[in-house]
């Protein structure tokens, strides 16, 4: 990118320093809204947390919960994701600047991923995020996640654990991203993020599978 080029877009951010922090925070308060733990304690009086991985997301719903409560779930987490990366079209400043535009939402579905993993509406113990940064990816990349998804589905109806087709998919993505966009700096790095943390927040799996131990996912309905 010419200097002059970086210039304009350093001046542009900093033109945009009060839309970019309500921005921020809009979409980290997006991510922070806890559906698992809602769903669970408002229809089965059960906080989700306290049972199975202990995680607030739709994999530790659908086992605690059952499928009724694990689809709505993953679905409502994929949807704030998603949701977040529209959040820059509502300032035509940032809208109008094809590189600017994409720099605030990926920056936007960081902050929307930060906010599942740390909820300020359920006391910052949240999940791990992979529904809401696959959310986050179908807004900025379908393709490259489309691909990374048949990673995932692959791996996951084969051995039915969600934590290996999350971990693989997640390794997976930063490369699809470079063999199959012209792999925009933006999300190279945030696609990288994703594996650095897709690998920090499934540590315990690792080891559980490593050892044998990691829970399947069974499909049958939950009395």
């Amino acid at each position: 990118m010419p200097q002059a080029r970086k210039y304009d877009i350093m001046l542009a951010f900093g033109e945009e320093i009060i839309p970019g922090i309500f921005l921020i925070v809009a979409a980290y308060l997006m991510g922070s809204l806890p559906f698992s733990v809602w769903l669970g304690q408002i229809f089965f009086d059960t906080d989700v947390r306290n049972q199975g991985s202990g995680n607030a997301g739709a994999t530790n719903t659908w086992r605690v919960l059952g499928w009724k409560a694990g689809l709505p779930v993953l679905a409502l987490d994929i949807g704030k994701g998603l949701a977040s990366t529209y959040l820059p079209f509502l300032f035509s400043s940032i809208a109008s600047d094809p590189d600017l535009l994409l720099w605030g939402r990926v920056i936007c579905g960081t902050a929307a991923a930060a906010g599942h993993i740390f909820p300020v509406f359920a006391g910052f113990r949240g999940g791990k995020a992979v529904a809401t940064l696959l959310g986050v990816m179908i807004g900025l990349l379908p393709l490259p996640t489309i691909f990374s998804l048949g990673v995932f589905l692959i791996l996951f109806i084969s051995f039915r654990y969600v934590s290996l087709g999350s971990i693989l998919a997640g390794i997976s993505l930063p490369i699809l991203v470079y063999l199959i966009t012209d792999h925009p700096i933006q999300v190279l790095i945030f696609s990288g993020m994703i594996t650095v943390l897709v690998l920090i927040t499934h540590q315990k799996n690792i080891i559980r599978l490593i050892r044998g131990e990691e829970s399947r996912i069974v499909f049958k309905k939950k009395n």
